[in-house]
């Protein structure tokens, strides 16, 4: 199993980058929701770098709408592969915004 990790950045203006790597299930998706609602809570945007993420169960995604669901929220990607396969079927891919690209998250 990869170690979750998260960390918390912050830009110049009122957006913060959350970035994610490792293995995230029900026991460590916990570490998230807190750098989500604690860490960048007061953020006017939400930046959540997923790119590094080597698997996520239901419980990141239940993170990842409660993020949503509590202002703007961008994935920053590349998605990883399972990450995509799971927004898909259970299509919460269509709830949020995704930046695939290479550009900086902030």
């Amino acid at each position: 199993m990869q170690v979750p990790k998260v960390t918390v950045r912050s830009d110049a203006g009122d957006a913060k980058e959350v970035v994610c790597s490792g293995e995230f299930d029900v026991d460590s998706v916990g570490l998230l929701a807190a750098a989500c609602t604690r860490d960048a809570g007061d953020a006017r945007v939400l930046v959540l770098d997923v790119s590094r993420v080597a698997f996520a169960d239901s419980s990141f995604l239940n993170v990842l709408i409660r993020a949503k669901n509590s202002g703007p929220l961008v994935l920053a990607g590349p998605l990883p592969r399972q990450l995509r396969r799971m927004l898909e079927m259970t299509g919460a891919l269509a709830l949020f915004e995704v930046r695939d690209d290479d550009a900086p998250a902030l």
